[in-house]
């Protein structure tokens, strides 16, 4: 499903706070990472701090580029560790908003979606790893994007939960125009 590859590609893109401070702010933000960032390079963040209960703990994910560009091809690369055996019937409450527009507040299957990135289920227990690559629409309307992804077994306990907020700036003409 294209829109759910877009809508995690989305979710795991980042831009810069501060036009003026780019360099200082990427800096910082690779040193300063706190307990609710995800590790590696990517704008991620679990939406809570306790996750000792989740099914998954997610060891790193790399985006490159980072930040992702529209009409480009990202590819996402993540590790982790499940603790227990995932099967049919797992979900994942799924939010996404276009500044405050809410653009896609859903339910889906996980283990419908998780074939997007060549798994399925069950997802046994171990270690696991996943690298895709998504290509970028250069339609993607410039703006602000908040995801949320809240992801639960069939018996309602909890995967994890995760959050990002992506930029995408208009991009230039040979320089010279905005678009």
């Amino acid at each position: 499903m294209k829109l759910s590859a877009v809508v995690f590609a989305l979710a795991t893109s980042v831009s810069a706070r501060n036009v003026f401070r780019i360099e200082e702010d990427l800096e910082e933000t690779l040193v300063k990472r706190d307990d609710l960032d995800v590790p590696g390079q990517n704008p991620l963040r679990f939406c809570e701090a306790d996750r000792e209960k989740d099914i998954i703990t997610i060891d790193e994910v790399v985006l490159t580029p980072n930040p992702p560009q529209a009409g480009t091809t990202l590819v996402i690369e993540a590790s982790g560790t499940v603790k227990e055996t995932i099967l049919e019937g797992a979900y994942v409450n799924l939010e996404v908003k276009y500044g405050y527009i809410r653009l896609i507040n859903t339910q889906a299957d996980l283990c419908k979606e998780i074939k997007n990135v060549d798994l399925e289920c069950p997802i046994e227990k171990g270690k696991i790893s996943i690298i895709k690559s998504v290509d970028l629409p250069k339609e993607i309307p410039p703006g602000k994007y908040n995801v949320q992804a809240d992801v639960f077994s069939k018996d309602d306990e909890h995967i994890t939960c995760l959050t990002a907020s992506v930029v995408f700036s208009r991009k230039s003409l040979g320089g010279i125009l905005d678009l």
